[in-house]
């Protein structure tokens, strides 16, 4: 074993996170469960979600099982909604090739859908001992600072040095210890700002520390800009008799496959659209406050505009929408702004 992961490991049982809720398992569903849902997102946001999650869908069986809409309702606010519609695509795999028994063979894991190299790798070496590596966000950082990795890791080729390097750290013992230590040190010591290196294990042999490049690593990304860009979008609140008018977003894209309100440009007219274009009876409109809503890659500010209407239009039940009652929305597969302005009210 080398002097890095003898050094990692040790540090690992000493000062590494033990008490998470899915540690301490060698249940394949709940590691698969805790690290789809870890992805781009942090610990302390994931534990109470997964701690639901697993109380309605204790096992792949009764993920399986579930309706879409159901899986989506118990992550809505997680973000990144594409992971859940995977997460019950892959269970009914399990289900259909496996006999119900999640797989054991890092190719197999990988094929399943929304598993990729990284957290196969995971399930892996926590469930099945396998000697498989994992390069996650985290563990990229601590790899390109110890190893002085100057390119962009997203590059292809910057990207297979990465796991090439991985492969090479890779211990023949205590391969759980070992890749829970590696996730560890990216979370908790080898962070992307204020990095802890005083309390780096492998400090001593780290070529970012030793040159003073610990700020510079890992590199942006080439010709990249500082800030995100912004978007404006309005929604529609179409409101009835205590009821309003959500619709299916695409699977595709932003929030797919929830149920939100219909959106329009910030420059359309709110008013001719309801009247002219969806030949609506409209009472009134009122302007609500604007808020903004910020993703990975932009942000968005929301303009919610409340209409109210004299009565439903005849092809409601043509257009594959919902008139819901503000508590059946809130317990729906609803996005985060659409729940902030549903607890709001028309006020």
């Amino acid at each position: 074993m080398s002097d890095f992961a003898l050094c990692i490991i040790a540090w690992q049982r000493l000062y590494g996170r033990h008490g998470l809720p899915w540690q301490g398992s060698r249940d394949p569903y709940r590691v698969w469960l805790s690290e789809i849902m870890l992805q781009q997102t942090q610990v302390t946001t994931v534990i109470p979600y997964f701690e639901r999650f697993i109380a309605r869908f204790p096992d792949v069986q009764s993920l399986a099982a579930a309706e879409q809409d159901e899986v989506l309702a118990h992550w809505s606010g997680l973000g990144y909604y594409s992971r859940a519609r995977n997460l019950h695509a892959a269970a009914q795999r399990v289900m259909r090739d496996f006999g119900g028994e999640f797989p054991s063979q890092l190719a197999e894991i990988m094929d399943l859908p929304g598993i990729g190299r990284s957290t196969a790798g995971a399930i892996a070496a926590f469930c099945f001992g396998e000697r498989a590596a994992i390069l996650d966000g985290n563990v990229k950082r601590v790899l390109v600072r110890y190893f002085g990795v100057c390119e962009y890791p997203g590059l292809r080729a910057t990207e297979m040095r990465l796991w090439e390097l991985a492969e090479s750290m890779l211990p023949d013992t205590e391969i759980d210890v070992y890749t829970q230590a590696m996730m560890d040190m990216g979370a908790m010591l080898c962070t992307r700002t204020r990095p802890h290196c005083d309390k780096c294990p492998v400090a001593e042999t780290c070529v970012a520390q030793i040159t003073g490049q610990v700020a510079l690593l890992p590199a942006a990304r080439p010709g990249s800009r500082s800030g995100k860009p912004q978007k404006t979008a309005q929604f529609v609140i179409l409101h009835h008799a205590g009821r309003v008018w959500l619709e299916q977003r695409p699977d595709t894209g932003i929030w797919g496959g929830l149920w939100s309100f219909p959106e329009l440009r910030d420059t359309d007219d709110t008013l001719a659209v309801c009247r002219d274009t969806w030949r609506l009876d409209v009472i009134e409109v009122r302007d609500r406050p604007s808020f903004r809503h910020v993703f990975s890659h932009f942000g968005l500010t929301i303009l919610p505009r409340w209409v109210e209407i004299a009565q439903l239009p005849l092809t409601v039940a043509e257009q594959g929408g919902w008139w819901a009652a503000p508590e059946e929305a809130l317990a729906a597969a609803i996005p985060v702004p659409v729940r902030k302005i549903l607890m709001q009210g028309a006020a």
